[in-house]
Order: C-alpha cells, then structure tokens, then sequence
C-alpha cells in the first residue's frame, strides 16, 4: 500500500513543482485511496544526463518511495522524430544505432538518482514502431491542425516565416499516445513538456475514458544563468568527477542557490527557508553555496569525495595553488597552412573549448602562464608559447599546451 501521509503527499506535490493540472487537490486525494500509475519519458538525444535531468528523476523517486508504481519511459520511438520543444528548426532525425548508443549507459547514470529496484523500465519504440497505418489515422483524428499549431514553438516559427514539418506537428500525439498505452493516472516532465502531456492527457480520456494529470517541475538555469542545457555548455553532468561538479556549483549565480536546493536536494525545506532569509538579510551567499555544492557532490558520489573537492576547490581555485599533473587538460595546437602560405592555428581542447569561448577568456584577462600568473594578452602569445606549457584558462580550468 502506498504511504497516504497527508503532509508527505503535500510535500510530494508541492516542492520543486512548477504545477499540477488540472488541480493538486484531487490528484492528492487520489493517492489518498490507491497506488497510481505514472511516468517520465526522456529522449535520448545524448549519451549523457545533466542534473536539470536530475530535476524530473528526483521527483519520480520520490512518488516511488512513497509506494506508487513508477515508470521511466526511453523515448527510443519519440526519438527517430524528435520533439522541437524550444527549437527554430528540426532536430535532426537519429537511427537505430544512434539512439542505441545514446541510451546504453542511461540507466548507469540514472541509477545516481533512481532506485531501480523500485523502478520500471519501459521503451516507447515496443509500441509506436508498431502502429499501423489505420491505428495512425485514428490518433490523428484525435486532434485538430489548429491545436497542434497552438504551440508557443509553431507560432514563432509561422511569425519568422521559418518551416514546420509535418513529423514535428505529430509528436506531440506520439507522446500522448504512450500515456493510452501505459493507462497512466500522472506524467511528470518538465515545463517545456507541458503542452505534450496535457495532449496525453485529452487522449487518456478519449481512448481509455480514464482521468489524468499532469506534474510540471520547473526548468533550472546552469552555470551561465541560461536553461542547463548541452548545446550551451553550461551543466553539470550526473557522471562529472566530484572535482568538477562542486566546482561547477560553486560558479552558479548567487540568486539560484536556494531554488537548487529545493529541486535537487533532499535538505529540509525549513533549513531552505531559513537559507533564504539569511541572504536576502546580507548573509554572504558563499557560505550557502559551498554547502549545496558539498550536499549535491556528496549525493551523486559520496561525502568523502565531496569534502575532498572541497578542499581542492580552496586550494587551488580560491588559494590559486597550482594542482598536480592529473588535473590537467591538454589544449592541442594543430598549425595548418593555408593555401597563401599563412599559418591557421586551430585549438582543441579536453573538455572542448570553442575559439570563441578561449577568445572571451583571453580579453576577460582569465588567461595566465603558469607558475607565474602572467596574463596572455592575445592569441598569437598563446600559440607563441613553448611545447609543453601550462596555463590557466578562467578560475578553475588547467592546461598543457602540445603542438600536433
């Protein structure tokens, strides 16, 4: 039976919930009187998770350790389309071995947040790759055009005068569809997933007569203040070493501490609380920062690993001591000459650094030779460097520079 605490449901429905449609109330009675059935899907349009992935795990946990039945639904069908949520133009359609090699290694990285003794595994491709062409046409006639066209995405891209494609339109009643074929009574998913699983919601009642709601977690910002996404290069990844994700923590903005330790930490909501009104009160905001950036480290590995992170991150980072060896990345230098006879100079660096983004560090001032902390004025100095050099790049990130 599952646990029917009014406060645990409460809490359950409330933090870290963007919102529950159509209201949290009858959803929380519900639980009152049976175990329910629900999910989170996820594409695998990569081969790793983030923590604003994390976000939407944690939460399924929690419904699973309450007693309810939980599902994480791999979008192997949903993905061969791709869902366009936030996007200007089609994502680009992944085959079999692809979405294969995406999703390998998931359940590893998932198992950071997920108890999968508690947890069902589902793929969507056991039933979309199977519908027919009759079985098609009555999910789309479940539906109009103009509805599908509501979506904030297909109104910018009709304003800019930029392509919808028809596989696009539909993806949204393939995802709707898992909802009639699990015969779910809630979806988790994320802000930008909630036109998606309201369209689950309509075909649960269609199809199956048989209510469903629908929990929105809201999306978190990463360590630039943009959504925490891959394409931007600004997350932390469930599988980072403990050294590079309290790192990463500790340079978020100040204003996103305590919204991450109400999504993604278990601290009491009393403790988040008084945290809030210590900063908003002049209290410094480091001292918060370290612990969420100590609390999370420690729940992705554990908490040796996380004060010994700690204890790099003062030395080297705060400190400006230089680390050993291993903490180096290599910054490659490949001179290639170009057919008038000058020298192009292309770097790569481990993790990848853009020209840009080494351009940006250099004119910030962010760029220095090691041990003397000189700063690198320009480009030409860098590639001016001996073989073997190290610097620093930004407040955390080490290099030896070797020539190819």
């Amino acid at each position: 039976m599952p646990d029917t605490n009014p406060q645990k449901i409460e809490e359950v429905l409330s933090r870290g919930v963007h919102e529950v449609l159509p209201n949290k109330n009858s959803l929380a009675k519900l639980m009152t009187e049976k175990k329910i059935r629900l999910y989170l899907g996820i594409d695998p349009t990569g081969a790793f998770l983030h923590l604003g992935h994390a976000v939407g795990l944690r939460k399924l946990q929690q419904f699973a350790e309450m007693g309810h039945q939980v599902i994480l639904l791999v979008g192997n069908g949903t993905v061969k389309i791709g869902d366009p949520t936030g996007r200007d133009e089609s994502r680009p359609m992944l085959d079999d071995a692809t979405i294969e090699a995406n999703f390998q290694n998931w359940k590893k990285q998932a198992s950071k947040v997920l108890d999968f003794n508690m947890i069902e595994v589902r793929h969507n491709g056991d039933w979309l790759d199977k519908l027919n062409y009759a079985e098609m046409v009555k999910l789309m006639a479940k539906t109009t055009v103009q509805q599908l066209l509501e979506r904030d995405m297909f109104q910018k891209r009709i304003a800019d005068g930029l392509p919808i494609h028809g596989h696009e339109v539909i993806y949204p009643l393939l995802q709707g569809y898992d909802s009639v074929v699990m015969d779910v009574d809630l979806e988790i998913g994320g802000t930008d997933q909630t036109f998606n699983m309201l369209m689950g919601r309509q075909l649960q009642q269609q199809y199956n007569n048989h209510e469903k709601w629908v929990l929105s977690t809201p999306l978190i910002e990463g360590t630039d203040g943009r959504k925490m996404s891959k394409s931007f290069n600004n997350y932390v990844a469930l599988t980072d070493e403990p050294r590079e994700i309290f790192g990463k923590l500790m340079s978020i903005k100040d204003e996103l501490i305590i919204k991450y330790f109400e999504v993604l930490t278990n601290v009491p909501m009393s403790e988040v609380e008084t945290m809030a009104i210590a900063i908003k009160n002049g209290e410094n905001p480091m001292t918060f920062k370290k612990k969420l950036a100590l609390t999370i480290t420690a729940d992705l590995h554990d908490q040796k690993a996380a004060e010994e992170a700690e204890d790099f991150f003062a030395k080297t980072v705060q400190g400006d001591e230089i680390p050993d060896e291993e903490s180096f990345g290599t910054l490659t230098i490949k001179k290639i000459t170009k057919d008038d006879g000058s020298v192009a100079k292309i770097i790569e660096a481990d993790p990848v650094m853009s020209s840009g983004e080494l351009n940006r560090r250099i004119e910030q001032g962010a760029a220095k030779i090691l041990p003397t902390m000189q700063k690198i004025q320009s480009r030409e100095e860098l590639f001016g460097l001996a073989n073997g050099s190290k610097i620093k790049l930004g407040k955390r990130d080490w290099y030896k520079i070797i020539y190819d």
